[in-house]
Formats: C-alpha cells, structure tokens, sequence
C-alpha cells in the first residue's frame, strides 16, 4: 500500500495537466463512489480572495452550534491533512490513504488531477465520518471548478478580482461569469461585497436567486480603531447580535469575513444560529495561519498568504494601519501567473528594504533572478535569496529591534516561513 507522500507524487502525473477546468471526470468518479447521492447541507465558498477566511469562520460557527462538519479547502501551507478537516482537526494518513485506493479503483480510466483527488477524498473522508454539514472551499474560478459537481445549500461570493487570467479570462466581467457558475436556481446566496461586476448580477438575476449582500441586506459595525477591535455587532434581515467579540483573524476585512459567514449561517436554518453566545464562541475558535498572522517580538513578524493585486491592496492597508516602530523589511515570492508588477507597487510604500525568495517546491514558482527581472522601479533596496529559509535568514539579520518582517506572496512562502520560525 502507498504512503500518503507516494500517494501524493503519484496524483501529480494521472492526468496530463495540474489544472484542468472542466466537470465530466470528476463527476464521473464521484457517481460512481457513490458521494453525490448524499442529503446533507452544503455551503460552498468562492471568492478570488477572503474565501478561505469565511470558509474557516462559517465551521467554526457551525461547530460551536453542535454540528458534525467537514471543512474543505486549499491549498495547505505545510501538511497536505490540512485540506480536509472534520470538526476542526486534519484527517490522519491512513484516513485519505484508504480515500486514495478507492478512487483509484473507481476511477479505472478516468484520469484525475492532483485537485480532483483531492476533492474526491474529502467527500470519502466526509462520509465516512457521518458529518452533517459541508463546507467546500472553490479551488479555481467556479463553473469548472471541482467542488460545482454539487449542488450546494447556500453559495457564498467573497469577491472578485484579477487573478489565474490564464484560465479565467482577461476582465473582471470574464472572472466573475465564471465565479458565478456556482449559483443554482432560486438558491440562496451571500455575497461578501457588492462591488462586483455586471455578470455576477446578471446570472443571479437569470437563476432567480435570494440574494444577500454585504451593507445591503447585512451589515455590521465596529467599536474602537476597528483592528482586533472589539465589540462589534452584526444585523441581517432576522437576526440582531450585539457585542460579538473580535476575529481572531487580523484585520478589518475579517469583520466583513465574519458577517458574511453568520450570515451564510443564518440561511442554512438551523437552530440557535442567532444565538449570541453560540456565535461568539465560534468566532473565538477560528484558527487559520498565515492570514495577516502576527509574530510579537523585539522584530516582529507578520505572515500573509495575499499572492494577487487585490489581497496586495488589503495587506497594504493592513500595514499601514499598524505602523512599524522601525523599519519594514519584506521576505517576498511568488508564481509565475501572478501580476508581480502591480503586487510590488501596491506595498512598495509600506517596505523599506525587499529580500526576494526563490519557489523552488512548485512547478510555476519563479527563481528569485526571475521575479527580480519582473519588478518595476522600487524606492527600497532588492536582494536576492535562493529560498524562503535564506530570505528569512538575511531579513532576520539586517533588521534591528522595532522592525518588523512581513512575509507574503505565496503559500509556499508562508509557509515555509511558519515552519523557519518554528511555529508550524
């Protein structure tokens, strides 16, 4: 029998690309493992970012209402068990291991990508432990993504911006037409802002869906600075909830974040889901590293997994509200689709000296020659370093007491980076 790592190495060759956009195999092989002929409630979760956020924050209030539930998302910053968890903990080995076989029996000639298998697995995970409730976090896009082979409860929409152009188009009315493929007739939906573009509303208004929009039909209000402020208070259409405590996750999008999910909570109807103790104890228990992750010391750290223009604007804002004693020295890396120029100009102002990290554990991971020759003019000095190890180590030793290192631009850069610090 395969270890989890063969396992792993095994799933990344099947099919003749890592990404492929489409819904015939996959639903293929979930038919016949039986995991579509399945009533349980589902909440599926997409967004170009915040959708990892909400996901986290929507199980964990359904946790603290008693609920069993399976949480699915991706990608991991160290441990591949991350991705499926099941009432908060990662599923073992042996767990997705005996997921793996069979679908590798199932599948016969179907091939599969790494992403797929995932999937699969989680839903095999998911049944066996008799959850009932689900969370999917959409991988890419929506309409062609995996997770849109069910057919889900309550969608929620974070946001759209421009990222993974290579596969969902050029413009924002492209990207959103295809993140908008999740919604279903007459469905609940939860939309985490309302500056989206025209297709989304287009295609919600074609399926005749209920819709709830941010600052429309559910709002929220923040006491003090609103950075780990608390408390704060929430109101949708049926539910009033006063003195909640703070996100654990930083930052004022987390509040955003979070009354999105109560809301998405709400419409799932279940029971005791406006209650104020039951939510503020879910709120307590979120746990998500690398989400604008703060490291107090003589130099501080702060870890953000933001890898596009828009969560670059957030991490910007972020930073900005929350000055440095001293100076900011940047540990960055990215993946060859991303729109490094914009990143970069994006904090440029927030950074006073970069040291640029090599990807070298990822296929589309840029050396950090390659992401050096992609950035525009910057006010600060550049470095290079092979690896993330390296570049924490070089911004570790140029920074003086009252500095801080922001690391950012990848989850394998943040990762890596947790695991450096000897936090993960």
């Amino acid at each position: 029998m395969r270890s989890l790592r063969q396992w792993l190495s095994y799933q990344q060759g099947t099919h003749t690309s890592p990404i492929d956009l489409s819904l015939e195999r996959v639903r293929e092989v979930a038919m016949r493992l039986g995991v579509l002929e399945w009533d349980c409630p589902i909440a599926l979760v997409a967004g170009t970012n915040g959708k990892g956020s909400t996901a986290t924050t929507l199980a964990a209030l359904l946790l603290a209402l008693e609920r069993r539930v399976g949480l699915f998302t991706s990608p991991h910053l160290l441990h591949y068990n991350e991705r499926i968890r099941i009432d908060g903990a990662a599923v073992d080995d042996a767990t997705l291991t005996g997921a793996f076989e069979r679908i590798e029996s199932a599948r016969a000639a179907v091939t599969l990508t790494f992403f797929e298998y995932s999937l699969l697995g989680a839903l095999l995970a998911f049944r066996a432990a008799d959850i009932d409730t689900m969370v999917l976090e959409v991988g890419l896009g929506g309409r062609l993504d995996a997770t849109n082979i069910l057919d889900a409860d309550v969608a929620l929409l974070c946001s759209v911006g421009l990222d993974h152009r290579e596969w969902l188009g050029e413009t924002l009315e492209q990207i959103g037409a295809e993140k908008a493929g999740i919604f279903r007739a007459g469905q609940q939906v939860v939309l985490g802002t309302a500056d989206l573009p025209t297709s989304v509303w287009q295609r919600l208004t074609e399926l005749r869906c209920h819709t709830w929009t941010a600052e429309r039909e559910f709002r929220w209000s923040i006491e003090g600075e609103g950075f780990n402020s608390e408390p704060w208070h929430y109101r949708g259409a049926d539910c009033v909830l006063s003195g909640l405590p703070a996100p654990t996750l930083l930052g004022t999008i987390q509040y955003r974040n979070a009354a999105t999910a109560i809301t998405a909570l709400q419409l799932l109807g279940l029971a005791d889901s406006c209650q104020r103790e039951r939510v503020a104890r879910g709120l307590r228990t979120v746990r998500l590293p690398g989400r604008f992750q703060i490291v107090p010391g003589e130099i501080e750290w702060v870890l953000d997994v933001a890898h596009n223009e828009p969560a670059a604007q957030v991490l910007a804002h972020a930073l900005a509200a929350r000055p440095a004693a001293g100076q900011t020295f940047a540990v960055v890396g990215l993946l060859a689709d991303k729109d490094a120029p914009a990143i970069a100009r994006l904090l440029d102002g927030c950074i006073d000296h970069w040291v640029l990290s090599g990807i070298d554990d990822e296929p589309r991971g840029l050396s950090a020659a390659a992401l050096a020759a992609r950035l525009p003019p910057l006010r600060s000095a550049v470095e290079l370093a092979s690896g993330v190890a390296s570049a924490c180590a070089r911004a570790r030793e140029r920074a003086r007491p009252g500095d801080r290192i922001v690391v950012f631009g990848s989850f394998h850069v943040v990762g890596p980076a947790l695991s450096w610090l000897g936090l993960y």
